[in-house]
């Protein structure tokens, strides 16, 4: 029998080709500073998506103050002709916004927003107001990828953007985790080296979990919970639901994610969610270039502290390793505080958008 939340997730109205959505830059404004990727970004929400982008005005603004940006959030939300909002970009200081944000602005006008990493605020903060979010598809990202958008990404996005319903994800045949320098124009002209993905590995009982969706990127995850921010409401609803989690480009050592995770037990938080989606850890930065084998050695170590942490706290939770989600390529969006449902005796994840 499938393992399930009770409350019914409130999904925000779907936006449509020709719609105007809002490109907003709600942590770091480094479109100010990297045009390449983002202006890549912008042309492919037109071209391949179909909608119109409008920028507010931190968007390209490197330094903006917490309010201004929590500005740009009011604006774009309240506007009746912009169906949606995308992040530019992660950062590091949205934490900072969100005592800024006014509640009822987006109560009374819930719309799709899309971002990750250091987007975990606001998606958490959404959640807790009520309104489901989608975790990934930020512009420079995931659309300003060199070459072209990985066709797993595009179809998801699509689906997450356009589809209301059960959407199927399936394993990547090959991944990327090295990214070349966004200030050279080479970088987007060719596709990047790719390696084999090695499919998801499913740890734990064979059973159904269906239910909310909770989680994001570890690092600012766990400033909300040093910070006691949006975790008891957030989490109201979430036992029997699906906890996910990644982590970034910060490359957390296995000691930092099994803290992390230590400090979730210990606060009762690991064992509301029977199942755990646990995105393909990041393994390289421009700062640790690591080779294949010390990538390799990091990603066991990563997951070998995940167990731990588990085993001590949550002992029967089923687990799915290195699902497509968050710091790695392709990308699937992944729904926070929709409807997951992980089938471990079939081996397959399907999310509801």
């Amino acid at each position: 029998m499938p393992i399930s939340a009770t409350t019914a997730p409130a999904y925000p109205p779907k936006p449509r080709p020709g719609d105007r959505v809002a490109v907003l830059s709600p942590s770091s404004g480094l479109p100010g500073l990297l045009p390449l990727p983002y202006e890549l970004g912008l042309a492919r929400l037109t071209e391949e998506f179909g909608l119109l982008p409008v920028e507010y005005p931190a968007t390209r603004k490197m330094g903006a103050t917490a309010q201004e940006r929590a500005a740009d959030l009011h604006a774009a939300f309240a506007d009746p002709d912009i169906t949606a909002v995308f992040a530019s970009i992660g950062g590091n200081d949205q934490l900072t916004v969100l005592p800024h944000l006014d509640r009822e602005v987006f109560r009374a006008h819930p719309k799709p927003f899309f971002g990750y990493s250091d987007n975990t605020n606001l998606l958490a903060y959404l959640h807790s107001t009520g309104i489901v979010g989608f975790h990934g598809a930020t512009v420079m990202c995931e659309l300003g990828r060199p070459g072209a958008m990985h066709p797993l990404t595009t179809e998801s996005l699509r689906a997450a953007l356009f589809t209301p319903g059960p959407y199927e994800l399936r394993p990547a045949a090959h991944y990327r985790d090295e990214d070349r320098d966004w200030a050279d124009p080479d970088t987007f002209a060719a596709e990047p080296p790719v390696w084999p993905g090695g499919g998801w590995h499913w740890h734990g009982p064979e059973r159904v979990v269906e239910g909310i969706s909770w989680g994001g990127s570890l690092g600012p995850l766990s400033w909300l919970l040093m910070a006691d921010r949006e975790i008891p409401a957030g989490l109201a609803a979430s036992d029997g639901g699906v906890l996910f989690l990644e982590t970034s480009e910060a490359l957390p050592s296995a000691d930092e994610v099994y803290f992390v995770l230590r400090s979730m037990g210990e606060r009762g938080l690991l064992r509301r969610f029977p199942a755990l989606l646990m995105g393909r850890p990041k393994a390289w930065s421009r700062e640790r270039p690591n080779s294949r084998e010390a990538k390799a050695a990091y990603r066991r170590e990563q997951r070998a502290a995940v167990l731990r942490a588990l085993a001590a706290y949550a002992p029967d939770t089923l687990v799915v390793f290195d699902v497509d989600l968050g710091h790695t390529d392709p990308q699937l969006v992944i729904p926070y505080g929709g409807t997951v449902r992980v089938d471990g005796a079939a081996r397959r994840i399907t999310v509801t958008y």
